[in-house]
């Protein structure tokens, strides 16, 4: 499972799963590219990394729901390390709402850009390159919400719904050379899941075998799996990673 001089783009990857998989991919002796809307909280991330690690990091700002953004992302990662061997579509929102019939219009946009619009322009760009430069592997963060789509959570589920659609045609467009996967993601005790009241934690918790929510440690496996020859045959694949969710 090792990284070695390997190169990793984590969007959303300053807090949650993405500084999980940042740090895991550090250890594992990749270079890291840590993307995310708040540039102090990927400065913060990026100077843990040189210093627990050894490793480069490279703390960019980039709001993934713009177009431009993703593309100035691309270009500075390009001209700062040359390659990119792993790219995690790992940034994602779901604002809450009062109602669907309160949705705004806005709202909508904005959870279908960063979930969805985002993922397929950097995987797009990306890909090609690494199509172009004998390989690499793209790892998209998904949701149970694809699958088992909550009324509170619409849009965010359709947009995870897309981006696991997503998986399947870039893993055919880009293969043979570029693994493209999917970890599914059940509820995590992530910062969101600081404001949950018990009884919500409970209820959550009953719907998995488990009977618990994830810690944000336990993508680790999976995101090594899937970034590095471990999974050397493993495409187009959608791994539930939910404690078993009924």
């Amino acid at each position: 499972m090792s990284l070695t001089d390997k190169v990793v783009v984590v969007t959303g990857g300053s807090r949650g799963l993405g500084k999980e998989m940042v740090l895991a991919f550090a250890a594992a002796g990749a270079d890291v590219v840590i993307a995310s809307r708040k540039l102090d909280d990927c400065v913060a991330l990026a100077d843990e990394v040189k210093n627990t690690h050894g490793r480069r990091a490279l703390p960019v700002a980039c709001n993934v729901s713009d177009w431009a953004q993703c593309d100035a992302l691309v270009e500075t990662v390009y001209a700062e390390f040359g390659r990119v061997d792993v790219l995690v579509n790992n940034a994602g929102l779901s604002p809450l709402y009062p109602s669907l019939d309160q949705v705004s219009e806005a709202l909508f946009d904005k959870v279908i850009g960063v979930n969805l619009k985002g993922p397929f322009r950097l995987s797009s760009l990306i890909g090609t390159r690494m199509a172009a430069d004998g390989g690499g592997s793209i790892i998209n963060i998904s949701s149970i919400e694809a699958v088992r789509p909550a009324p509170f959570a619409l849009p965010y589920a359709a947009a995870k719904a897309g981006l696991n659609t997503l998986t399947a045609g870039l893993a055919q467009s880009f293969g043979p050379a570029v693994r493209v996967n999917t970890i599914q993601c059940g509820a995590f005790a992530t910062d969101i899941a600081k404001a949950w009241p018990d009884e919500m934690r409970a209820q959550i918790s009953s719907l998995n075998a488990q009977h618990r929510v994830g810690e944000p440690h336990e993508i680790v496996g999976a995101a090594l799996f899937f970034a590095t020859e471990a999974s050397a045959f493993c495409t187009g694949a959608t791994l539930a990673l939910d404690g078993g969710w009924r």
